[in-house]
């Protein structure tokens, strides 16, 4: 099962819409609504900050229950198409599912002078301890999606200590952000900074003005960026002990540490994504013997619709959960 290798994978797009940005854009059309309703929980951390959780259903009733995390996008929540959708096809299986939202992304600011980003682990690594010490032990999966996909690999290569985890998969995710944050700045790309930037200011202000101080920029600066790169140098480096923009992307891609993942992990990723480069599609010795690693030829970004316009299919809801269901039943 575990192919460490780069191979093309059946994923057939829908009829006459496999463009990228229609592939990237659908999702949003097709899941608009949040069917589920969650279950929230807010999780104190040892520094003092919070996170907030949104569980498929009140976990107290299920802990017997495969459970599945999943860590979103930037700027993302259990709002996101692929949120919702996702943890709608893991609770058709029985399985228990829960999205942790990064420091400030529920829509209530956290309280502390940072945030989140795309290689800070410590976060995720509490949380999946705690649910293990909380709700027991029970065979788990997380799903990493874009910005939380590379967070989720950097947390799978640094293998500091156990992590409570049968398996994971990745999904369009930055490996290498350098390249990712230029490809942004050009083409109908740029609507996708302009979209990602949009929504971090948002955040930035909504804090400023719950915590004043509580980021190294003030509201004028903040109404000046134009990229994410200017957000990066801003606050995303300052706020968390880097250089500047350049030292984040180099310091937080996962790429360098693939090749030290132990869980098995499933990596998916669109060769025509919008957002990203060849520049973040591994070799094979850049894998490690637990990977398998799955490119398709269209799909965009976390996009991936497949079937006809009066039956349209989310594939990832398919591929997804068929491939974790060998870690997730075996020893139930």
């Amino acid at each position: 099962m575990n192919q460490n290798s780069i191979e093309a994978v059946n994923f057939t797009p829908l009829a006459g819409l496999h463009n990228p940005h229609l592939q990237t854009l659908l999702p949003r059309l097709l899941r608009r609504r949040v069917h589920l309703k969650p279950h929230w929980q807010r999780l104190d951390l040892p520094d003092g900050d919070f996170v907030d959780l949104a569980w498929s259903e009140d976990p107290q009733g299920a802990k017997h229950k495969p459970r599945v995390v999943l860590f979103h996008g930037l700027e993302g929540s259990i709002r996101s198409p692929y949120a919702h959708g996702l943890m709608q096809a893991c609770q058709q299986q029985g399985w228990l599912s829960v999205v942790m939202h990064f420091r400030g992304c529920s829509g209530v600011p956290n309280r502390l002078n940072r945030i989140y980003h795309s290689g800070e682990t410590e976060d995720a690594r509490f949380f999946l301890n705690w649910l293990r010490s909380t709700w027991g032990e029970v065979p788990t999966a997380a799903i990493g999606v874009s910005l939380g996909g590379n967070m989720l690999a950097c947390l799978l290569g640094e293998q500091r200590g156990d992590i409570p985890l049968e398996a994971a998969v990745v999904i369009s995710a930055p490996l290498e952000l350098e390249p990712c944050s230029v490809k942004l700045e050009s083409g109908f790309s740029r609507f996708y900074q302009y979209y990602l930037l949009t929504q971090l200011k948002k955040n930035a202000l909504r804090k400023l003005r719950a915590w004043p101080d509580s980021l190294p920029v003030d509201l004028l600066q903040l109404k000046g960026f134009r990229r994410l790169r200017d957000f990066d140098d801003a606050v995303t480096s300052r706020a968390h002990g880097f250089v500047d923009a350049g030292d984040y992307y180099r310091r937080a891609s996962a790429m360098p540490l693939l090749k030290q993942i132990e869980t098995p992990l499933l990596i998916i990723h669109a060769k025509d994504d919008p957002f990203m480069t060849d520049a973040v599609i591994p070799s094979h010795e850049q894998l490690s013997a637990s990977t398998t690693y799955q490119l398709t030829t269209h799909g965009g970004h976390v996009g991936f619709v497949g079937g006809s316009l009066r039956r349209p299919q989310m594939w990832l809801e398919q591929r997804v959960p068929q491939w974790l269901t060998p870690w997730l039943e075996a020893t139930t």
